[in-house]
């Protein structure tokens, strides 16, 4: 079959929605390399990346139309005759909540990643919530199948939109984009020297909905409580809305001992994945939970949020807290700073816990989608 995909987030700052289509595509190219692929760097008037694409990472598949800026991206995506300047595929799979509806006759999939933009204003801008939310009304009048992926996703999707045909909408869980796992990872320059084990980390965008200022004010808490003096590592690029963080720290006397890192490699994720102390993600809300289901592949003992989806990727591998109660979080790195055995306990069973979502069941399953797909008429077709 050709298969159109959206790998408009995949460049080299990406986050939680890069990183899956990133890992689908990979995964895609390598499992069934005789469909024919076109993949699109960029996709829609939401998002667009103008470092796109200056080198192809996919082997096995071809670009398909390139633009110089989101003005003409927009008048491109925009076409009513956009389905066959893109050569008619059979499947056009979107990735970056922003959604067409001009596709005749190619099968649209969708991939649904959350709906905390419409749960919760103060998680993020305007722009961003007026965007992701055109593109989530859009699939559900437009996209032949959804796939979302987290049962919790799942169920926020039909909440919201209860016409959509509920045998039209799949779970697909992401797995980790790392392969090996025995990698060792190598050590942030930035950071200077991180003792092995003696660091908190949480991995995440800055913004309110990561919960980073909770997450300080636990911090700072256990420290007054005369927990271990390990410093508390942030390791992700800066979101919005949180343009007063560093106040926030410095208000809790604690701004020298949290550690900043800004965006890093995946080679440097690993590493301190690998040699935390703990992972630490709590997390107001998540349609699935990357960066605790990647930490525990390197074993890192994690303490995260029961919220939403994380339990569905925790199992009973992590301790699950309430991500507002900074009491509970400050008792529990406590607890665990001084537990050795309990720690290294909680990274034996995060192993154990990672290795159950696997890339290939994973693509199998979505290439069962769209051969399913291709097999059903087409929902609707709107102008």
């Amino acid at each position: 079959m050709h298969i159109g995909f959206d790998i408009s987030q995949t460049g080299s700052s990406k986050a939680g929605c890069g990183f899956f289509a990133h890992a689908v595509i990979k995964s895609l190219l390598e499992i069934a390399p005789q469909n024919q692929y076109s993949l699109f760097p960029s996709f829609g008037d939401f998002y667009f990346d103008a470092g796109m694409p200056y080198k192809n990472p996919y082997l096995g598949g071809t670009y398909g139309p390139r633009h110089i800026n989101l003005e003409v991206a927009s008048k491109f995506w925009a076409s009513p005759a956009v389905e066959a300047a893109l050569g008619n595929p059979d499947i056009v799979h979107a990735n970056n909540f922003w959604c067409p509806t001009q596709m005749v006759s190619s099968r649209l999939i969708y991939t649904f990643y959350d709906m905390s933009f419409a749960l919760e204003p103060k998680w993020t801008t305007e722009a961003n919530r007026v965007g992701c939310f055109n593109g989530v009304f859009r699939s559900a009048i437009a996209a032949d199948w959804v796939v979302a992926i987290s049962n919790t996703s799942r169920d926020h999707y039909l909440n919201m939109f209860p016409h959509f045909p509920e045998d039209r909408i799949r779970v697909l869980y992401p797995c980790s984009r790392f392969i090996d796992s025995s990698n060792l990872g190598r050590p942030p320059k930035k950071l200077g020297s991180l003792t092995k084990e003696y660091y908190w980390l949480s991995v995440g965008t800055i913004e309110p909905r990561k919960n980073q200022r909770r997450l300080a004010e636990a911090y700072a808490r256990y420290l007054a409580l005369g927990g271990e003096p390990m410093p508390l590592v942030l390791a992700g690029g800066n979101g919005w809305m949180m343009d007063d963080f560093q106040k926030h720290l410095s208000k809790l006397n604690i701004e020298a001992q949290v550690v900043m890192t800004g965006y890093v490699s995946d080679d440097e994720l690993i590493w301190l994945y690998r040699n935390c102390y703990a992972n630490l993600y709590p997390s107001l809300f998540e349609g699935f939970g990357l960066p605790v289901l990647e930490g525990m592949q390197f074993g890192a003992p994690t303490l995260t949020s029961n919220a939403t989806s994380i339990p569905e990727v925790a199992g009973k591998a992590a301790i699950l807290l309430d991500p507002e109660d900074v009491s509970a979080w400050a008792q529990s790195m406590l607890s665990l700073a001084s537990d050795r055995l309990e720690r290294d306990r909680l990274g034996l069973a995060a192993r154990e816990q990672a290795s159950s979502f696997d890339w290939n069941f994973s693509t199998v399953a979505l290439l069962k989608i769209y051969d399913e797909a291709l097999a059903s008429k087409k929902r609707c077709v709107v102008s």
